[in-house]
């Protein structure tokens, strides 16, 4: 009679049904934990953009709508001690830059969640097939002694 835990017996004590049965149960894990691991992996990277996607539209919205409102102080403030082409090259430069060190940020938060992929499950789910292959390879026995 088969054992109620065929986990707990050693392969070559189980029967065929029990060996599959528990061959069904370690797949069904494995899938579980891989499909875990991915959504795992998945939700870390689209936080990660969803960061990068703010930082960008911060970025834009300061570089562009900051600096329209206050470009027009900040050339007539300069324009009293330069003429009025010179401070507006000066608050126009310094709007850029700004607005550049935005988009620098943000393009490097891109870069850290791209490419969209569940690469360490991915990574994983081939180790276990080579692992499965290796074994169905092993001889005769695929591994198991009697």
């Amino acid at each position: 009679m088969s054992s109620p835990h065929p986990v707990e017996s050693p392969p070559e004590e189980l029967s065929t049904s029990d060996l599959v049965r528990r061959l069904t149960e370690q797949t069904r894990t494995l899938v579980t934990d891989e499909v875990a691991l991915a959504k795992a992996e998945m939700t870390a990277k689209a936080k990660t953009m969803g960061v990068g996607a703010g930082l960008a539209g911060a970025g834009t919205v300061l570089a562009l709508g900051g600096g329209l409102t206050l470009i027009a102080a900040a050339v007539a403030a300069l324009a009293l001690v330069l003429p009025v082409w010179a401070a507006a090259l000066i608050v126009g430069v310094v709007l850029v830059a700004v607005g550049g060190v935005l988009a620098l940020v943000a393009k490097n938060r891109f870069q850290a969640a791209t490419p969209p992929v569940p690469e360490q499950a991915i990574a994983s789910t081939k180790r276990d097939v080579e692992t499965v292959k290796a074994a169905a390879h092993g001889g005769p026995n695929n591994g198991v002694t009697a």
